[in-house]
Order: C-alpha cells, then structure tokens, then sequence
C-alpha cells in the first residue's frame, strides 16, 4: 500500500512518509497523518490502532493486491476526521532517481532519494556519476517523505559530500560509538542544498544534520519527524510485543535528533492548495542560485 509508519506518543499510530507512486500517496495520505482505524470487511478487521502493536497494524493494512482496506485519518489543521479508501497494489520504487534543472541558463542536479536501503549504494553511485559528467552550479538533495533505512547508507550518502568529519554518534546507555565519513565523496565542493519535510526521519535525519552541522548544506523545507532512536523489539508471551529504546542519534554538534528532528535553515511551509507548485524546490533553486 505504500505507508511508512510509526508508534505514535498518544498511543495512535503515525504516517511518517508515504512511499512515492504508492496507492497510500496517491490517494492523499501525508507525512504526519494519524490513522485512528483500520477497517477491512474481506478479512473482518474493524478496529482502532490505539494502544495497537505496529506489527499488529502492519499485519491488518496489509492485504493482497487489488483489495481495499479503509483508513480513518486524523490530519493536524483538519476540523474532523475523515475515511481514505486505498486499493492495494504492488509498489517498487527506486532509491533515487535523478534529473537536471534548467534555471536561468543555469544547469542544476536534482537528486531524490526515497529511501536508504540495500540498493541504494548502487544505484546512488550510478546516478552520482551523471552528476560529475554534467557538472551543474550545484545539487539539491530531495529528502522529504524519506523514512530512513540503514545507518551505513546514511554515513555513505554523507561521505559523498563531506571530505572529513563526524556523521553521527550512537549513544546507548553504557557504551558508544562514533560514525565518521569513510571514503572519499564525489561531490565535497559542489554547492548543496538538501530538502526536508515532517516525513523525512532516521537515516534521512541523520544525512541531513551531519551536511547541516558541518556546514555543508543549507537545509530547506520543513521541520523534520524527529526519529532519534535505536530500538529493539521484544515479542511477549501474550502475543504483543514490546519496543525498548537502547540508544541514540547524537549529531555532530551534539543534538538528539529525537528531540525536534532537523530544523531547516530556511523554513518553507508546503502549500496543499498549490498542487502544481513545489514551494520548498523552488527556494532550494533559488538558494543554489544565490
């Protein structure tokens, strides 16, 4: 169906990103969005999430392709409630995917990344390649609705733009350990601007403070989700199982991202009512431009 999504602190369960091109995208779930029920009348499920396992919400949303599921939403700034009827599909979706602005006679590489997972060091370097072939005036690094992944994609992806430095720490409670930029990036001088919203959490958070704390990138969009844990799941004799915090993301600066997530150096509010306008790329552009 296309939803990342995580415990939320009132018990509700949290879309932190739908994935791009998914059915959940498409029909208007967002980053932020609390989905209250899950109801799906070919396998009997008719149920609130709260106080619901995210294993457990998995398994309800879930279903075979072309069968529908029907999700309660609860959008922040939305007076009530309201249904979404999704129809499950098949979803594969790249990691990244890479195209050139035109701008002012001003050639511009626009880098989405989706997500950090097993293929995306291959596909990254694929596409990083065509950036140093084109040599634009600079690179926007599209993280919004990115939900994270792997800790070593995330020091990868860093390392392609910082020439030394810490990435991120992880801090547990009796012990730590220090990641830092472990190879020599492709891009360490080309102007970059990296794009955030509510949806981009974890690994995204993690690229995306370290380019901030090291004062590589300028970032743009929105506050982020603010996933700043490591967490492991223990199943419990009843059925349910239970996920215990056993460490941190410490930025380079010193910040937890669990704390507020990333804080962008220009803030750009994403306007629903402007669906063929992207405000937050614009100003990326503009930034690169200036």
């Amino acid at each position: 169906m296309g939803i990342d999504a995580r415990p939320y602190r009132e018990g509700s369960l949290a879309v932190v990103a739908p994935i791009a091109g998914s059915p959940a995208e498409k029909m208007g779930v967002k980053a932020g969005d609390l989905i209250l029920h899950i109801k799906d009348e070919k396998k009997q499920v008719d149920l609130d999430t709260m106080g619901m396992t995210l294993p457990t919400a998995v398994t309800h949303i879930r279903g075979d392709r072309g069968t529908g599921v029907i999700l309660t939403i609860y959008r922040e700034g939305v007076d009530k409630s309201f249904e979404v009827t999704i129809t499950r599909d098949e979803i594969i979706v790249p990691s990244v995917e890479l195209k050139f602005v035109e701008k002012d006679g001003k050639k511009i590489a626009y880098l989405e990344l989706h997500k950090f997972g097993g293929r995306t060091d291959k596909e990254w370097t694929i596409k990083v390649g065509e950036i140093v072939a084109a040599r634009p005036v600079g690179v926007i690094l599209d993280l919004r609705n990115n939900p994270g992944g792997y800790l070593d994609g995330a020091v990868f992806v860093a390392s392609e733009f910082l020439n030394s430095g810490v990435v991120v720490k992880q801090e547990g409670r009796s012990s730590s350990e220090t990641f830092s930029v472990d190879r020599k990036g492709n891009l360490t001088t080309v102007p970059l601007v990296v794009l955030v919203n509510k949806g981009s959490a974890s690994a995204s958070e993690i690229t995306a403070g370290a380019l901030q704390d090291n004062k590589r990138a300028k970032i743009v969009g929105e506050q982020s989700f603010g996933k700043g844990t490591v967490q492991e799941v223990q199943d419990l004799s009843d059925g349910s199982s239970l996920h215990v915090t056993v460490a941190k993301w410490i930025l380079p600066s010193g910040r937890w991202i669990g704390k507020e997530g990333i804080t962008p150096d220009v803030k750009v509010e994403d306007d629903p009512e402007t669906k063929d306008i992207d405000e937050q790329l614009d100003k990326a552009i503009e930034t690169i431009l200036n």
